[in-house]
């Protein structure tokens, strides 16, 4: 089969398309046939041979949609998506390829109303939004404040803390945010919007210390902060105010994603494709994917990792 394939010889990854061999069926698993499969921001980092648990030869492609082509006859011919968790892309060989190998529980019934280009999509950003908002907490009638809330994940948090019937302040750069964290890096606006009492929850998709600072600051009484990222370069420590963190009972908490398995992932993705056939959740930047093929992909991760690059899904056919 075709397939990209990420090596590394002396410390130095590289990407290459060619010729590997076809998945062998194992007891308890599956084999897809790829229909798409996202490049996602940690799917460009592990090519650059970023992630210490990486193994090499490695087939990358953490998110996928398919169709089932062998294992148990009642699954063959289903239609399916899925995402990594700690192995797939990592350990274990990924999505992009003509084919992939996964245990039977990784996958989850591709949502009727979504295509396979916009499925494969699906994986990565909503179950950490999914993750990060089950460590904070968060319950209905509470003020949740997103930060990067127009980001793939952040605007997956949107959707879902709305959906748990929380109100959301959204948090970004752009000018009709709710909180504009370039304009007013104190958040201010947070006092008016909530009449000073601050917010319950915060979910920093951004990861930049002095933002997360300033989002401690505007926690209410017993609110909760979730974060998914950390600076990629230069310093990653964050301080704050103890004394005001422990006398408001603040909670303070991180979520990696690549500390769960697939087939918990699967579990989240299944509850999620009943709601995207009912229209209670939507991806929302799918005009921003630009499709490519497999043999092109290569290409496409060197768009992607730069500022601005744009964003890829490669399309299998």
């Amino acid at each position: 089969m075709k397939a990209l394939k990420i090596t590394k010889t002396d410390g130095e990854a590289k990407l290459t398309f060619g010729d590997a061999p076809k998945p062998t069926l194992k007891p308890n698993h599956l084999i897809i046939k790829v229909h798409a499969s996202a490049i996602q921001p940690s799917d460009i980092m592990n090519v650059q041979g970023k992630f210490p648990y990486t193994t090499f030869p490695r087939i990358p492609g953490r998110d996928f949609s398919g169709v089932v082509a062998e294992g148990p006859d009642h699954l063959v011919g289903q239609e399916v998506y899925g995402t990594s968790g700690n192995t797939l892309a990592f350990t274990q060989d990924g999505a992009q390829a003509e084919y992939i190998l996964v245990p039977e529980a990784a996958v989850a019934p591709k949502p009727k109303k979504l295509s396979f280009v916009e499925a494969a999509t699906v994986g990565v950003p909503f179950t950490t939004a999914q993750m990060v908002l089950k460590k904070a907490a968060p319950k209905k009638g509470e003020t949740v404040l997103v930060l990067g809330a127009n980001g793939a994940v952040g605007s997956a948090v949107v959707q879902l803390a709305k959906g748990l019937g929380c109100l959301v302040l959204e948090g970004s750069r752009q000018e009709n945010a709710d909180v504009n964290t370039s304009k007013d890096p104190e958040f201010n606006a947070v006092d008016a919007l909530t009449n000073g009492k601050g917010v319950d929850v915060v979910i920093d998709t951004v990861g930049q210390p002095s933002m997360t600072r300033a989002a401690v600051e505007k926690l209410a009484r017993g609110g909760r902060l979730g974060f998914i990222a950390a600076p990629k370069s230069g310093s990653t420590e964050l301080t704050f105010d103890m004394l005001g963190f422990y006398r408001k009972e603040k909670v303070l908490v991180g979520c990696n994603t690549l500390l769960y398995t697939v087939e918990e992932f699967a579990v989240e993705l299944k509850t999620m494709s009943k709601e995207f056939d009912e229209g209670v959740l939507k991806v929302t930047d799918g005009a921003k994917w630009t499709q490519v093929k497999l043999a092109d992909a290569v290409e496409a991760y060197s768009k992607a990792g730069q500022r601005g690059g744009g964003k890829f899904v490669v399309v299998i056919e």
